[in-house]
């Protein structure tokens, strides 16, 4: 059967205690990008990211929702992904004027990483806050997970128009017993990987390329979505819990009140008659 375009694959290296997992968005990461417009630059930024979010929402020890919001005082304000427990993504970048200079530090400037992790049996969501350090965002995210988790790490992101990839590698307590120069020889092996590789090829290719001598058990692909419905009950919800006098004083600003719900990138319009229809006395039969 063949992998899903857009998935997860986890693997393990056996014989050198080394885990990853392999992350291709199409599909998903296309409709990311849909009627946003995004310069190439924010989109680069945040096709990688939604695939090391992937990465990381598919390796959770525990089902949960995790969202990360990458904000700095750069060009780009904001970058927000989130992956539900079964790898239902979203995302959105804002961003002001993009200048000449791409790399990371320019575009985010000082800025902060959070992360909101819910788990079920949590009474309030894991919070984690750390500096934005590195000069793009596998080091940003690669020093993250190191000290998340303390164990080595290395990420490899690529991110174009019509995908976006990532290859995620760490270090297990017991490699350097099983080889002490296991890791630093596969992490050597990673850095020859090419983003066209990353973007094109799928997760056996790519592991059979890289790491051809090694013997590497492929778990079973794990679907990745963008399936978000769109929720017209709920954001007139929020009207109504706006107030009539409110809402009607928007319309006679502006003739009609746009709700703009980023994450599932879906756009609503109430005009006078919706909102008529909204407050209208509900009868009783």
């Amino acid at each position: 059967m063949p992998s899903p375009t857009d998935s997860i694959q986890r693997f393990l290296l056996e014989n050198l205690a080394i885990r990853g997992a392999v992350v291709r968005l199409t599909a998903v990461w296309q409709a990311l990008q849909h009627e946003r417009g995004y310069p190439p630059p924010v989109a680069k930024l945040l096709g990688e990211m939604a695939a090391v979010c992937a990465v990381i929402a598919g390796n959770l020890k525990q089902p949960g929702r995790l969202t990360f919001q990458a904000q700095g005082n750069g060009a780009v304000k904001q970058l927000v992904v989130d992956c539900t427990e079964a790898l239902n993504l979203r995302g959105f970048a804002k961003y002001g004027d993009i200048g000449f200079d791409e790399k990371l530090p320019a575009l985010l400037g000082d800025g902060q990483l959070q992360l909101c992790l819910e788990m079920e049996g949590l009474e309030q969501p894991y919070q984690s806050i750390v500096p934005l350090k590195g000069e793009s965002i596998a080091e940003v995210f690669t020093h993250y997970l190191e000290q998340s988790e303390q164990q080595p790490a290395g990420l490899w992101l690529a991110s174009g128009q019509d995908a976006s990839a990532a290859l995620f590698l760490q270090k297990l307590p017991d490699a350097d017993e099983k080889d002490p120069d296991g890791w630093l020889r596969v992490l050597a092996l990673a850095e020859t990987v090419r983003d066209a590789e990353l973007l094109e090829l799928d997760a056996a290719a790519l592991l059979h390329r890289l790491f051809a001598e090694e013997d590497v058990r492929l778990f079973p692909p794990r679907a990745v979505t963008h399936n978000t419905p769109r929720e017209p009950e709920k954001v007139a919800g929020l009207l109504l819990a706006l107030g009539e006098e409110e809402a009607r004083a928007i319309i006679s600003q502006d003739s009609e009140i746009v709700i703009r719900e980023e994450l599932s990138n879906h756009t609503y319009r109430f005009g006078a008659d919706d909102i008529d229809a909204l407050f209208q006395p509900k009868t009783l039969h």
